[in-house]
C-alpha cells in the first residue's frame, strides 16, 4: 500500500489518566478514566471518545465519497459514533461500535444502501472489520 498520510500521536503519563499529543502539536488532550470504569470522570476526554470521534468523521467523509459516485448531492447528513468497551471474557477488554448515519432528503432504502456502501470504503471500517462488532443504522 502507497501511504498517502501519517498521523502520529504519543500518549503520556497515566495511561487513560494521562495526556495525548500530536507530532504537530493540533491535538494536546488530557484524558482521565469515566466513572463507568472506576475513574473519577470529568471534563476530560478518553480513548474511546477519540476514537468515536475518528470513527464518526471518517464513517462520513466515506458516505459522501460514495454518494458522489452514485451522483446524489447529500444535504445536513451526519454520522454519530458510539463506542463501547467492556470485558471480553478471557481477562482482556474489547470494543463494539455503532454508527447512525442521518440523511435527510433522500428514500430509506437509498440511505440504507449508501451506509452499507460507506462501511466498505471507510478505512475504519476495514481496520475494525472481524475485530469489532459494528452495527449500522440509518435514519432519513
Amino acid at each position: 500500500m502507497q501511504v498517502l498520510y501519517t498521523a502520529e500521536a504519543t500518549a503520556v503519563g497515566d495511561g487513560r489518566d494521562g495526556e495525548v499529543r500530536s507530532s504537530d502539536g493540533v491535538l494536546d488532550e488530557q484524558l482521565v478514566t469515566p466513572t463507568e470504569l472506576g475513574g473519577p470522570g470529568g471534563d476530560k476526554t478518553n480513548p474511546e471518545q477519540l476514537f468515536a470521534a475518528g470513527y464518526a468523521a471518517c464513517f462520513h467523509s466515506a458516505l459522501q465519497v460514495v454518494a458522489r459516485r452514485a451522483k446524489l448531492a447529500l444535504t445536513s447528513t451526519e454520522v454519530t459514533a458510539k463506542v463501547g468497551i467492556g470485558p471480553n471474557g478471557e481477562g482482556g477488554y474489547q470494543l463494539t461500535v455503532a454508527l447512525h448515519a442521518h440523511l435527510p432528503g433522500v428514500e430509506q432504502a437509498v440511505a440504507d444502501d449508501l451506509v452499507a456502501q460507506a462501511h466498505q470504503v471507510c478505512p475504519y471500517s476495514n481496520a475494525t472489520r472481524g475485530n469489532i462488532e459494528v452495527a449500522l443504522t440509518a435514519t432519513v
